[in-house]
């Protein structure tokens, strides 16, 4: 995970040159998973964040947590009203048409990202205030967890 999010950070960064990336690892665990469909969430994560969090600076954590490890993607921008939050992760759903126009995307984002937390049994969490920002919280099953020198192939590690 470590090296998957470097790189996601780091292509991401070069597209919004203007925005604050801030990277924080503090895990070193390895999850079994599929590294395309990773890629895919944690990428879909990062982007809304830099959509929707006002020019703040986006923080994106891989951490331990007592259940299993967890992707935390954080902003400080416009946040969410919790009407919308049960929601979020339907395809083609949007919580303000306004915000759709301004910044483009086709509202299939977060159903990527919960599709990829269901194959990988990790669950999507998300608290957001409106004016505050939002935290996307992806925390996977301590069953992921894999050790390093556990004979796996590099593609399955990550």
């Amino acid at each position: 995970m470590e090296a998957l999010l470097s790189d996601v950070v780091m292509e991401l960064a070069a597209v919004w040159p203007s925005r604050v990336l801030d990277l924080q690892i503090s895990s070193s665990q390895k999850i079994l998973g599929d590294e395309n469909e990773l890629r895919s969430a944690i990428s879909n994560l990062v982007v809304n964040a830099l959509k929707y969090g006002e020019n703040s600076p986006v923080v994106v954590k891989w951490i331990d947590t007592t259940v299993g490890p967890a992707l935390l993607v954080e902003d400080k921008g416009l946040g969410i009203a919790a009407k919308h939050i049960p929601r979020l992760t339907e395809r083609f759903y949007r919580v303000d048409k306004s915000r759709s126009l301004a910044t483009g995307g086709t509202g299939l984002g977060l159903a990527i990202v919960k599709h990829v937390a269901v194959s990988h049994e990790a669950k999507l969490f998300v608290d957001s205030e409106l004016g505050r920002g939002s935290c996307f919280r992806l925390v996977f099953p301590s069953s992921r967890v894999v050790a390093s020198a556990s004979g796996l192939g590099a593609s399955d590690q990550r």
